[in-house]
């Protein structure tokens, strides 16, 4: 989706600037500068590989504007408005969970908090690679059971929007790889996402598969897109056999689906 891009103030950068991607909330955006160039987006610096790509990326919620602004190794600013496509999402409603998934007991909140803090520390390492040039595609196929930035509606209580997609598919069904990336993660039992796996495809951008039922790869192992990492389960919080997965940049979920080739 191309965005509306203007140009705002400052000298010209010896390097052109290159954006591409869904400028929506959502969405992945890959921009290329001049090496060496500092790169920052609402004054939040931005990561860069040594040939000058980086990622930026809009949550469920974000404003309708952002301000890029790139400096390049000889001191020329460039700053850019970048217009973001809102959104409308859906509601979902999810019944017949088990209450304790809903509302954790408090023995739960310790593994929870535990949980977060292994994702947490996963998503806080920068991999100064670019993986995720590789491109995107389905890591299972199946119907679309959740999407991304859904209402949910658990058990009649109302609790945090949806930050993926939930792909319906038989037990055992194999998992793949949608993109070329590093094992940042392997979870055998989270509270909510039971067997869970990460990748990390570089800069910041990780990937979560949950609910599996078998885990196909270790920690620190390098795959490439379409290799095998696990099968779909039914494990954790959920209502039947599905796969979860979520994309997202630094702490920003991001749509999966708009990240397909």
């Amino acid at each position: 989706m191309a965005a509306c891009l203007i140009l705002m103030s400052g000298a010209a950068v010896a390097e052109p600037l290159t954006l591409a991607g869904d400028f929506t909330q959502g969405g992945l955006v890959v921009g290329s500068a001049g090496p060496g160039s500092r790169i920052s987006l609402d004054g939040r610096s931005v990561p860069m590989t040594p040939d000058g790509k980086f990622l930026i990326g809009f949550g469920r919620d974000a404003a309708k504007q952002s301000t890029l602004t790139v400096t390049d190794v000889q001191g020329g600013v460039e700053t850019r408005l970048l217009n973001v496509e809102p959104r409308t999402y859906k509601v979902q409603r999810i019944d017949g969970l088990p209450s304790r998934k809903v509302t954790p007991k408090p023995e739960d909140l310790a593994r929870i908090k535990f949980d977060n803090a292994g994702i947490g520390k996963a998503r806080a390492s920068i991999l100064v690679k670019a993986h995720f040039s590789s491109g995107f595609v389905w890591p299972v196929k199946g119907p679309i059971s959740g999407v991304y930035g859904s209402q949910r509606i658990l058990n009649g209580k109302p609790k945090n929007p949806h930050n993926g997609t939930d792909i319906a598919a038989v037990e055992g069904t194999p998992i793949v790889a949608p993109a070329d990336g590093v094992v940042a993660l392997v979870v055998e039992d989270m509270f909510y996402t039971g067997m869970t796996v990460m990748l990390d495809h570089g800069l910041g951008l990780t990937s979560v598969y949950a609910h599996m039922s078998e885990i196909q790869v270790d920690e620190g192992a390098v795959v490439k897109k379409g290799e095998a990492i696990g099968r779909v389960g039914k494990t954790g919080r959920v209502t039947g056999a599905h796969l979860h997965w979520g994309v997202t940049l630094g702490r920003t979920h991001l749509d999966p689906e708009l990240l397909l080739d």
